[in-house]
C-alpha cells in the first residue's frame, strides 16, 4: 500500500515515547488517505453513518466493497476510494470530513498494533514528514487522544465473534443465514427494524431496560446485535423464548 512500511519489526510499548505530528501545512497532507486498503468493522460503519446522517445501507453500497469470501460467514467491508484519484472519498485538501468518525485505522495511524498488544510503525517514514516534527508523546496518551478506547472495547466484542468462524470450517449454505449476520451487524437500521417490528420481542425474553437502550442508542444495538449472531450462530444461551412462544408439542 502506498505510503506505508512492509516492515512491523519495530516493538514499542505503550509507555514509550512516539516523535510524531499530523498537520496541514505538511507537504505530505492527506497522502496517508490515498491507495490504501481500511477494513471497515461495524463499529467504524456505524459511526461513519451517522456522522453522514444517512442510512447504513446507502453507506454501504455508496462507500464501501463487501468482499465476500468462500465459506466464510461474515465478508470483509473495505473503504471504497475514488476510481479517479484513489484517495478516500471523505478527504480533501483541507482534511477528513468526519475526522471525529473517522475508522480505527485512520485513528491509529501511523501506529499498528502487534498480537502482543506492543506497537509498531506502518507509516513510510521516508515519505511521511510527520516523523519530522518535534512533537513528542507518550504512546498511551497519543491513543488516548486519538479517541481509541472506545473502539478497542466494540472490536474485542466483534472479535468474539470473528474468533470462533476463523478457526472453524463453517457449511453454511443457507443464504439467510449470511444475510441475517450481516444485516445484525453492518445495517443496524434494518436490524432494528427487524427487532420492533418483526414478532421478535413477541418470542424472546428482552428485559424493558435493554429494550429502551437499544431502542436509543446504536452502540447498544450493535452489542445486542453481536449477541444475537453468537446466539444464531454459535448456539450461545443469551437469548430465550418466552413460554407463551414455545410450540405447544414441546
Amino acid at each position: 500500500m502506498k505510503g506505508y512500511n512492509k516492515d512491523m519489526s519495530i516493538r514499542m510499548e505503550p509507555d514509550d515515547q512516539l516523535q510524531f505530528n499530523c498537520g496541514r501545512g505538511l507537504p505530505c497532507f492527506t497522502q496517508c488517505c490515498q491507495d490504501v486498503t481500511i477494513v471497515l468493522t461495524p463499529y467504524d460503519v456505524m459511526r461513519m453513518k451517522n456522522a453522514l446522517r444517512i442510512p447504513a445501507e446507502e453507506f454501504i453500497d455508496k462507500y464501501t466493497i463487501v468482499i465476500q469470501k468462500k465459506r466464510r460467514l461474515i465478508p470483509m467491508v473495505v473503504l471504497k476510494m475514488d476510481e479517479e484519484t484513489k484517495k478516500c472519498q471523505f478527504v480533501s485538501e483541507k482534511g477528513c470530513a468526519i475526522y471525529d468518525d473517522r475508522p480505527w485505522p485512520c485513528r491509529m495511524y501511523p501506529l499498528d498494533m502487534h498480537d502482543d498488544g506492543t506497537f509498531g510503525i506502518i507509516a513510510d517514514k521516508s515519505l511521511c514528514q510527520g516523523f519530522k516534527q518535534d512533537q513528542k508523546i507518550v504512546i498511551s496518551e497519543w491513543l488516548l487522544e486519538q479517541g481509541i478506547a472506545i473502539y478497542d472495547e466494540m472490536n474485542h466484542l466483534f472479535t468474539q465473534v470473528t474468533a470462533p468462524l476463523q478457526a472453524q470450517d463453517l457449511d453454511i449454505d443457507n443464504p439467510k443465514i449470511f444475510q441475517m449476520t450481516f444485516m445484525a451487524l453492518y445495517n443496524l437500521d434494518k436490524f432494528r427494524e427487524f427487532v420492533f417490528k418483526s414478532t421478535f420481542l413477541k418470542r424472546f425474553e428482552v428485559d424493558d431496560i435493554t429494550i429502551e437502550k437499544i431502542k436509543r442508542r446504536d452502540i447498544e444495538l450493535l452489542k445486542f446485535a453481536f449477541d444475537w449472531v453468537k446466539f444464531g450462530v454459535f448456539g450461545q444461551k443469551l437469548f430465550f423464548v418466552k413460554p407463551e412462544a414455545m410450540p405447544k408439542d414441546k
